[in-house]
């Protein structure tokens, strides 16, 4: 099965036309033909059956058949992540944390970051492939490149706000409350500075330890999702 990404496509929408890049995919590469059934997404939570009544490879035009919301998760997942210096890492991350479950994702800059900028719109096409790879509906929020310390004067709705912190007496596992928002911050490759922990904790932040080993940002931040579900799938 195939799930295309239709962002503009709303509910009350009976046609949908894909832009050139999709149709020439779905009717040249996929071979699709005119009365195939496609399966759509917005990535808002909706699911569409629809059926291709022109087949142009420019211009590909589907009916709508069927219409289904399906319910997020109990919980949001929110990771603010500093960008790693190889760049490929941090897009492992924005892949593999799509098909679990992540609902949100912060580019986080701090003291002892080395990469400082980011391609936003490469990310975003990573996390459409993510996510009609995996079959779902909902396509994580990605913002913009943050300073640490404008991050976390920001208000912030979650119900469990965590730092990840290697020094931290205190395991992730236990600070997981079931069906209850969570954010969760992870440092560069050299971690948080002495004075961003100080600052988290003074802003409201639980220090957290993710493992008995060093991890990479990206290990952590993909330990941060996996154990989140977990614990709310257990639950």
């Amino acid at each position: 099965m195939n799930l295309f990404y239709a962002p503009e496509l709303s509910t009350q929408m009976s046609l949908y036309n894909f832009n050139k890049e999709e149709s020439r995919h779905i009717i040249k590469a996929l071979r699709q033909k005119k009365g195939d059934i496609l399966f759509l997404t917005n990535g808002k939570g909706d699911w569409f059956e629809a059926e291709i009544i022109l087949d142009d490879p420019k211009k590909t035009t589907v009916k709508i058949l069927k219409h289904e919301a399906k319910s997020k998760r109990p919980f949001r997942l929110h990771v603010a992540i500093a960008p790693t210096k190889r760049n490929e890492r941090l897009e492992w991350f924005l892949e593999k944390a799509t098909e679990i479950g992540i609902d949100e994702i912060t580019p986080l800059l701090c003291r002892f970051s080395e990469r400082k900028k980011i391609n936003k719109e490469r990310y975003e096409r990573i996390l459409i492939a993510a996510m009609k790879q995996s079959l779902q509906v909902y396509k994580p929020k990605l913002n913009d490149l943050i300073t640490f310390k404008d991050f976390i004067t920001q208000k912030h709705l979650e119900n469990e706000k965590l730092v990840a912190y290697c020094k931290a007496e205190v395991d992730l596992n236990t600070q997981i409350k079931p069906a209850r928002d969570l954010l969760i911050m992870i440092g560069p490759e050299g971690g948080f500075s002495q004075e961003e922990i100080v600052f988290a904790k003074d802003s409201g932040f639980v220090p957290v330890k993710l493992s008995e080993n060093r991890l990479r940002t990206e290990t952590a931040g993909l330990i941060s999702v996996v154990t989140a579900q977990l614990m709310n799938n257990f639950h």
